[in-house]
């Protein structure tokens, strides 16, 4: 990739004419490749929230797909990774919330309005949603909560109660706390019967913003009570969550333990979006009950919680720090033979090998 202007916070914006050039990307099948043009730029708390010009990816976007964009910088040739917070097919927009983690993040979060980004969107699989009229409960952790008001709309659509759930370390890197609510009559605030989820619950660890402690200790009530109350007190029947790995355990063990189905979108580093560079693999099991090592990106982001391989994410490994990635298993598919013993006749399951969701890994 090369820079045809300076992208970060020094200079930018529709007056120096900055831009970002990227090099001539071939989007996967199903996405798109887009120079999107920033319309605007604001902060939210502690992230950047970016609303883009990308009509035909935002006709195609689902809840629960990505984003892979360009850092405009020919030194960071790999694209930064970002959940799609919402996509309108009228308007063309396309919205993200950008996370300044690092050098390559904090050039996207300072684009202006007026700039371009090149992007490669919808990437992923998207949530799948319950059946209608099924009680759901969303839970969102910091910048991960990014999605779960334009997936609320989507159910309540469908005629789902949403409880939404969002937590974070501090009231700063609290996202969705405010998102519209049936609800917020009771809360001093006028009744929205198109709000897009039914309640609104908030945790942070300091206790700086709703309840003190953590997403998982609001969960058992909402999952506590006659089926399909959600939004009245309790009793959904599925979680659907985004967030860091280690929440999403947590989730998954709670809701597991009260009988909600979920389904998780997983964080993990995405070098390339596409299927290509094999950074985001992660074990899974498939339909026939075989684990195998497949990549997030592709299969994923969005997996079963009672798929994923808990036992082995975030496992340490040689030249990679504790609760990052995961290793792979001796009983996934592909994986190499012990060597006292000898690979087998018929080497079956490679990374990619069918028999995860769907027929596929």
């Amino acid at each position: 990739m090369t820079a045809a202007g300076p992208v970060d916070g020094a200079v930018g914006g529709a007056e120096t004419g900055a831009e970002v050039v990227d090099d001539e990307a071939v989007a996967p099948p199903g996405a798109v490749a887009e120079r999107a043009v920033v319309r605007s730029a604001e902060p939210v708390g502690a992230y950047t929230r970016l609303v883009l010009a990308a009509p035909r990816s935002a006709a195609a976007a689902r809840p629960g797909q990505f984003a892979a964009c360009s850092t405009g910088d020919s030194g960071m040739l790999l694209r930064r990774s970002f959940s799609i917070s919402s996509a309108d097919a009228a308007t063309g927009e396309l919205v993200l919330v950008v996370a300044a983690a690092g050098p390559g993040t904090a050039r996207i979060a300072a684009l202006r309005a007026g700039d371009v980004l090149p992007v490669l969107a919808p990437l992923g699989r998207p949530f799948a949603l319950p059946p209608a009229g099924d009680g759901v409960v969303l839970v969102g952790g910091g910048y991960g909560a990014a999605p779960l008001a334009w997936l609320g709309a989507a159910l309540r659509a469908r005629g789902s109660a949403v409880d939404l759930v969002v937590g974070a370390g501090d009231a700063r890197r609290l996202l969705g706390h405010d998102t519209p609510s049936t609800a917020g009559k009771a809360d001093g605030v006028p009744w929205d019967a198109d709000a897009p989820v039914d309640r609104v619950h908030v945790a942070t660890e300091d206790g700086s913003a709703g309840a003190r402690g953590r997403v998982t200790d609001l969960l058992p009530d909402l999952l506590a009570g006659p089926a399909g109350s959600a939004g009245r007190g309790g009793g959904a029947q599925h979680v659907l969550a985004c967030g860091p790995m280690a929440m999403l355990r947590a989730v998954h063990e709670v809701a597991s333990a009260a009988g909600a189905t979920t389904q998780l979108a997983t964080e993990e580093s995405m070098a390339c979006g596409i299927g290509v560079c094999m950074t985001c693999v992660l074990p899974v099991v498939g339909d026939d009950g075989r684990t195998r090592m497949v990549r997030a990106c592709t299969e994923g982001p969005v997996f079963p919680g009672e798929r994923l391989r808990w036992d082995a994410i975030g496992a340490p490994a040689p030249q990679r720090p504790a609760g990052v990635g995961a290793r792979v298993l001796d009983d996934a598919g592909g994986a190499p033979a012990p060597a006292s013993t000898p690979p087998p006749a018929s080497a079956g399951g490679g990374a990619t090998a069918p028999g995860v969701v769907g027929g596929r890994p």
